[in-house]
């Protein structure tokens, strides 16, 4: 009996150090920012991509511009090639929270829409949805307006309260073009959201709706990369969005 005793009260302490061994590492995590996977997701990642890539006359590391449209639910990742971006990947939004117009205050889970800029300090390789990215909500133009809201992301896990959420498999691709952009070079990479593809016809369906105006002024930005291939350098003037050109 004491022998059993004994090993049973061995057996809990063993117990114990397992599971505050595995606190402690969940603190580490955590407090230090790091991600013990995150070198085999990158490896994944670039294995998954590469001839995909090559056979587009592609690299990782070159240019990216994404497209956002929330009626027909995909996110499309462009990729620079010459003087222009050319379309690599669209990838099924899995989650999207509201319905078609801009988000207009903190917690309305309504997903944004316009022209946001994504730099290196907005990739979050820690996410609690697999991986993100912040899309920098309210930007310039969204608190001209008085928008209010934080945390805007497009991030994994297919769950959403105001975020794009992809599936795990498109965060890790969309991430991984991101991050490479980033570190070759690429001071921020432009996101356009739109509520639909803006062309004429499309718009033109919702002449009666209190967004028409707003949304007419992002056609404008919409029309600007279709004419040149690439996002325009986009300012705010008063209330509106304005465009001009900026290359690659």
């Amino acid at each position: 009996m004491r022998r059993f005793l004994w090993s049973f009260l061995a057996g809990l302490c063993i117990a114990a150090v397992i599971v505050f061994s595995a606190e402690i590492t969940s603190l580490i995590v955590r407090v230090a920012g790091l991600r013990p996977d995150l070198p085999q997701v990158e490896e994944k990642i670039r294995g998954s991509m590469a001839e995909r890539l090559a056979d587009k006359g592609m690299d990782f590391g070159d240019p990216v511009f994404i497209r956002i449209f929330k009626e027909e639910a995909v996110l499309e990742v462009w990729v620079a090639k010459g003087d222009r971006f050319q379309l690599f990947e669209t990838y099924p939004i899995c989650n999207y929270s509201g319905h078609l117009g801009p988000k207009l205050k903190e917690g309305d889970r309504q997903s944004p829409e316009g022209f946001y800029s994504v730099p290196a300090s907005a990739m979050n390789p820690n996410s609690s949805y697999h991986l993100s990215f912040n899309l920098g909500f309210p930007n310039r133009y969204d608190r001209a307006h008085g928008r209010t809201g934080s945390y805007l992301m497009v991030h994994g896990d297919c769950l959403s309260i105001g975020c794009y959420a992809m599936t795990d498999a498109g965060i890790e691709e969309i991430y991984g073009l991101v991050d490479a952009a980033h570190k070759a070079g690429q001071g921020a990479v432009s996101v356009h959201a739109f509520p639909f593809r803006m062309t004429a016809d499309r718009l033109a369906q919702e002449q009666s709706n209190k967004w028409y105006e707003y949304w007419t002024n992002l056609k404008q930005g919409y029309d600007f990369f279709e004419t040149h291939g690439v996002p325009a350098k986009v300012g705010v003037d008063g209330l509106n969005y304005t465009f001009s050109f900026q290359g690659l």
